[in-house]
C-alpha cells in the first residue's frame, strides 16, 4: 500500500517543471473530453456564511471520509481502523486482491473528480487507494442498519464495537453519524456500489444490500421519524449518501407546488382588482352595525347620543364617501388609525409600508418580512390550534376556516442539528428548484422564540418530540438555523404563512392591542388631538351652562 501522505506538487514555485506541466496538461484535456458529460458537481464547500454560523456542525469531529479533510491531523487517529476495516475487506473478497480494487477505481479517477466541487491537488494512485480504505470503512459501519432490515453481509468486527452500536447509543456511534452526513464529508455512491458489486458479484444484489443499508441509516437519522410510507429512492439517481437522505426527508412534489402557485397568483391579482371605494361603503357598514346595537337601547344618554349621531349635520357627514373625509381639517390625522383599525387585514405594524405591500404582487421576489410570523404561543392565544401529522414537510397546511394548523412530528435529539445543517447547506449548493427545507428551518424559527412555544408544541399536540436536555435547548436550536444562503419562494409554505398572518392579523383582539399601541400608547399626536377633543368638549359644556343655567334645570327635573 503506498504512502498516504501528500506528495509535493508538479507547480509548486520552488520546484516547477515546464515539460510535465505541459505532459500533465495534455492528458488532462484529453481525459475531460472522453469522460461522461453527464457527471454533475455533488460533493460542495459549505458557504462561508453558514460555515461561520457554527463550524462545529459542519467540520467533521471524529473521521474524515473523502479528501477535503483527509489530512487534518486531529482526525488520523481513526486511520487504524479504516485500515482494519480495509483488511476485513480484502479477506473478504477471498480471490480477488485489494489492490486489483484500486486499479479498479484508478479508471474511474474521472468520474471521481468531478463530483467534487473542490479541486484535489492528488495524483490518481492516492485518490484511488483513499477512497478504497474510506469505502471499506464506510460500509462495514453502514452494515448494522441492514441487519436491522434483516439483511447481513458480514459482522462487525469486535476492534469496532466501541464504535459502532446497533442501538446507536453510543457518544463515539453518534459522533460518526453526524461525521458521515456533514456535505464536505461525502463520498460519491457509485463507489460503494462498485465494491459492493466486487463482494456480492452482482450489481442487482449490491444495489439492493445499498438500499436496506441507506434506508436503515435514513430512518435513525430523519427528523422526522413517524413519517408514513417513505419514498421510493434510486440508488442510482442519488449522488451520496447526504442526497439520498434529501431525498426520503423531501420528497419531491413538483404537481402540487406548480398547483399552488396558480392560486396563489390568482388570489393576489383579484385583491389588486378591489376598487377603493369599498373603503367607503365598510365605513357605512360599520355605522350600520352600531345603530342596530343602539337601536335597542333608549335611554337616558343613549336617547341623546342617537340624536346627535344622527342630526342632519351629522347624517351628512356620515355619508360623505372616506376618501373625502379623511382630508378634512381635523380628520385627517385620524386617517391612518381609522384606516388600520378598520380596514387592514394583513399589514405589517408600520403604516408607512401600506402601499409597498400591494405593488408587484405577482411574480414578486419573497422578502425577510414574508418570513415574519407570530410565535406559537401568540397564535395559541389567538384561537390556533396545531395538531401533528404523519408526514413529511409537504404536509405543512393552515385550514382557515377551522384555524387549525398542521406541522408534520419532529423528533429533536443528539444527531438532528447537524444533520438539519447540512441538509440545509446542500439545498443551498446543488437545489435549482425551491429551498423547501431551507423555508420549513425558518417557518419553526419564526413560530418558535422561546421554551414556552417548545413547551406548547411538545405536550399537547405532540409536535416536538424532544429528546434534548430541557425545551430551552430546542428553542436555542430553531432559532439558530435562520442563516440562509439565499432567499426562495416556496408556493405552498408562503401560502401557510400568508393564511396564518391573515387570520392572525384580523382578530380584533390582535388589531385592537396593536391599534393601541401603534395610535395610542406609541403616537403622542393622537394623545395630544384625544386631549384638544376633550378640551373643547368640556368648554362647549362649560358655555352651554353658562347659557342656560345647567344646575337650575337639573333641579328641576329633579322636583318633577
Amino acid at each position: 500500500m503506498p504512502s498516504l501522505q501528500p506528495t509535493m506538487s508538479s507547480t509548486s514555485t520552488t520546484n516547477f517543471d515546464e515539460h510535465q506541466w505541459v505532459i500533465h496538461m495534455r492528458r488532462t484535456l484529453n481525459e475531460e473530453l472522453e469522460e461522461d458529460t453527464d457527471i454533475l458537481v455533488s460533493i460542495f464547500n459549505v458557504p462561508k456564511n453558514l460555515l461561520a454560523s457554527d463550524p462545529d456542525s459542519y467540520i467533521p469531529q471524529q473521521i474524515a471520509l473523502g479528501p477535503y479533510h483527509y489530512w487534518r491531523p486531529e482526525l488520523y487517529e481513526m486511520e487504524r481502523y479504516k485500515l482494519a476495516a480495509a483488511k476485513r475487506t480484502q479477506k473478504h473478497l477471498q480471490t480477488i486482491k485489494f489492490q486489483h480494487l484500486v486499479d479498479q477505481l484508478m479508471k474511474l479517477e474521472s468520474r471521481i473528480r468531478a463530483c467534487y466541487h473542490k479541486y484535489l491537488d492528488f495524483n490518481g494512485e492516492t485518490l484511488s487507494w483513499m477512497m478504497a480504505v474510506d469505502v471499506s470503512f464506510l460500509l462495514e459501519f453502514l452494515q448494522i442498519y441492514a441487519v436491522k432490515e434483516g439483511k447481513v453481509l458480514t459482522r462487525v468486527s469486535s476492534r469496532m464495537s466501541h464504535l459502532v452500536d446497533i442501538a446507536g447509543r453510543k457518544s463515539a456511534h453518534n459522533a460518526i453519524l453526524r461525521d458521515m452526513v456533514m456535505l464536505e464529508n461525502q463520498i460519491p455512491l457509485f463507489l460503494l456500489r462498485k465494491m459492493l458489486e466486487f463482494q456480492l458479484s452482482s450489481l442487482e444484489l449490491a444495489d439492493a444490500m445499498l438500499v436496506a443499508m441507506l434506508m436503515g441509516m435514513c430512518k435513525e437519522l430523519s427528523p422526522f421519524k413517524t413519517m408514513e410510507d417513505l419514498p421510493n429512492v434510486q440508488v442510482s439517481e442519488s449522488s451520496h449518501l447526504l442526497h439520498f437522505l434529501y431525498h426520503v426527508i423531501v420528497p419531491k412534489s413538483e404537481e402540487q407546488s406548480e398547483i399552488i402557485e396558480v392560486e396563489e397568483q390568482i388570489i393576489e391579482a383579484m385583491e389588486i382588482k378591489k376598487m377603493p371605494s369599498e373603503k367607503s361603503s365598510n365605513i357605512r357598514q360599520l355605522f350600520d352595525e352600531v345603530w342596530k346595537h343602539l337601536s335597542k337601547l333608549n335611554k337616558g344618554l343613549v336617547r341623546l347620543i342617537k340624536r346627535v349621531l344622527f342630526s342632519g349635520p351629522v347624517k351628512v357627514i356620515l355619508r360623505l364617501p372616506w376618501t373625502i373625509l379623511s382630508n378634512l381639517p381635523g380628520f385627517k390625522l385620524l386617517k391612518q388609525p381609522v384606516e388600520y383599525f378598520f380596514f387592514s387585514e394583513n399589514k405589517e405594524d408600520n403604516p408607512e409600508n401600506e402601499n409597498s405591500s400591494s405593488n408587484n404582487a405577482i411574480n414578486r421576489s419573497p422578502l425577510v418580512e414574508e418570513i415574519t410570523i407570530p410565535s406559537v404561543t401568540e397564535l395559541s392565544k389567538a384561537g390556533v390550534k396545531f395538531l401533528p401529522t404523519n408526514g413529511s414537510v409537504l404536509t405543512i397546511r393552515f385550514d382557515v376556516t377551522t384555524a387549525k394548523f398542521y406541522l408534520p412530528t419532529v423528533s429533536l435529539e443528539v444527531n438532528t442539528e447537524v444533520i438539519m445543517r447540512n441538509l440545509v447547506a446542500y439545498e443551498a449548493c446543488n437545489a435549482s428548484g425551491p429551498l423547501v427545507f431551507t423555508r420549513y428551518t425558518e417557518l419553526m424559527n419564526g413560530i418558535i422564540d422561546t421554551q414556552e412555544d417548545v413547551k406548547l408544541l411538545r405536550l399537547h399536540p405532540g409536535i416536538i418530540l424532544n429528546h434534548l436536555k430541557s425545551d430551552e435547548e430546542v428553542a436555542e436550536l430553531w432559532n439558530g438555523m435562520s442563516k440562509s444562503v439565499r432567499l426562495t419562494k416556496v408556493p405552498f409554505l408562503d401560502k401557510v404563512i400568508e393564511d396564518v398572518n391573515k387570520y392572525y392579523n384580523g382578530r380584533w383582539k390582535i388589531k385592537l392591542g396593536k391599534f393601541m399601541k401603534l395610535y395610542v400608547f406609541g403616537s403622542w399626536q393622537f394623545l395630544t388631538l384625544l386631549a384638544a377633543i376633550l378640551l373643547l368638549l368640556l368648554m362647549t359644556l362649560q358655555a352651554f351652562c353658562l347659557v342656560y343655567s345647567c344646575a337650575r334645570i337639573s333641579h328641576i327635573k329633579n322636583i318633577q
